[in-house]
């Protein structure tokens, strides 16, 4: 395999109007971890076998790229708390800080041109998305707050919204100036604990003030098809059209560049929640836990291949809309996996990924690729960074950018 530059990564497609600033990226966390003997592809190469679970992305095998042998060393041996590093890569423990996720470094990158940097979803609390110092981004869950968000004006039109943002900011002027005031009288480690409350407070002054810009940029327009499917809520038991309703919303977003970054997020490790459209009342972390039994083995069979149903339906959606000489997927990197392998053996080895899009050109789709088990989950983040337009050689744990996604 011959490893093509940065430059060449970066560059104009031939023959199209997309460039690299216009490539999308999302990534999505399965939790509890999965099947692995059902689930694992064992052949390297173009002519691989799908595995039972990832059986329905089979009809998209020459635009996906199943991903084997990547890890994050700071979370092994760790279960419930590896999705906090999942985009992040930092290590877990009471003496370490979380640090920034790839899709906010990525946001640094194309945010300048949306209306929203990113945008987080999660059906649960928190979100895979981190800051620099630390901090977990909120979240949005219902469909019609998501919906309202991208395409709706404001409560109270333009100038009532202009004025809350304004008043929002000088609230935060405010408290900064308090704030700084305090600081003189405090130690060294109240201080930094301090430096990452303002660096909180200076991000929601900017994000206040971002909002405020785009208020006279036309909102973008949808089918009345398309707000009837999406601008709705759905209860938490109807798992797939819940799935399926967040798709379609991130599609939409993509497809009219009101974000070029997301993340979703299913539930934390140790969700309980059950699957009955599939026949699984029982809960999903316990199942995880299946000691081998076989009735617990085929209903965590059954939840692993749900979830790639609903994937391949994303999958489907993005390649359904054209765009340039190809689809929106051709200009996507859709990262979609989880922290955990095994959840019976709270096993972070050999991360189920599966990375779909072909990053407007930048990868080889169509093959799966096993990497050396000691290969650090970054060196991925690293090569999706580069392809979204971000001059970096590293990232987290990483020792370089992951060989042999272009041929």
């Amino acid at each position: 395999f011959k490893q093509k530059t940065a430059y060449e990564i970066g560059v104009r497609l031939v023959g199209s109007e997309m460039c690299i600033r216009d490539r999308r990226s999302a990534f999505i966390y399965l939790a509890n971890g999965v099947h692995s003997l059902n689930y694992q592809i064992t052949k390297p190469g173009k002519d691989y076998q799908f595995s039972r679970s990832l059986k329905p992305l089979e009809k998209f095998r020459n635009t996906i790229t199943p991903i084997s042998g990547l890890h994050h060393p700071g979370s092994l041996g760790h279960h419930h708390n590896c999705i906090d590093i999942f985009l992040t890569g930092a290590k877990i423990g009471a003496a370490h800080r979380n640090t920034i996720s790839v899709d906010q470094k990525m946001a640094q990158v194309s945010g300048q041109h949306t209306r929203y940097p990113s945008m987080e979803i999660a059906l649960t609390q928190g979100s895979l998305a981190w800051t620099a110092d630390g901090v977990q981004l909120p979240a949005q869950r219902r469909c019609s707050q998501i919906f309202a968000s991208l395409f709706e004006e404001p409560k109270g039109g333009i100038a009532a919204q202009r004025k809350a943002l304004r008043r929002k900011a000088s609230v935060l002027d405010d408290n900064l100036a308090e704030v700084r005031t305090l600081s003189q009288k405090m130690s060294a480690a109240d201080k930094g604990r301090l430096d990452q409350y303002l660096t909180s407070v200076r991000e929601a002054e900017i994000s206040t003030r971002r909002a405020d810009a785009w208020l006279d940029t036309p909102l973008p327009k949808i089918s009345e098809a398309d707000r009837k499917r999406t601008n709705r809520d759905i209860a938490k038991t109807q798992a797939g059209d819940y799935f399926r309703t967040v798709y379609d919303l991130m599609v939409l977003a993509f497809q009219a560049d009101v974000t070029r970054v997301s993340s979703l997020m299913f539930a934390r490790a140790g969700s309980n929640r059950s699957y009955r459209e599939v026949s699984v009342p029982d809960g999903h972390h316990g199942l995880s836990h299946h000691q081998g039994r076989e009735s617990n083995l085929e209903k965590i069979r059954r939840i692993d291949r749900f979830h790639v149903e609903q994937f391949a339906y994303f999958v489907e959606r993005l390649k359904s809309v054209k765009e340039g000489d190809g689809t929106l997927l051709d200009n996507c990197m859709i990262l979609y996996g989880s922290g955990i392998s095994d959840g019976n053996r709270h096993n972070n080895e050999n991360l189920p990924l599966v990375l779909a899009g072909r990053g407007g050109g930048s990868i080889d789709t169509g093959r799966h690729i096993i990497y050396d088990q000691e290969t650090p989950a970054c060196n991925l983040f690293v090569s999706m960074l580069q392809r979204a337009g971000a001059s970096v050689d590293s990232f987290g744990d990483s020792t370089g950018a992951l060989r042999y996604l272009t041929t």
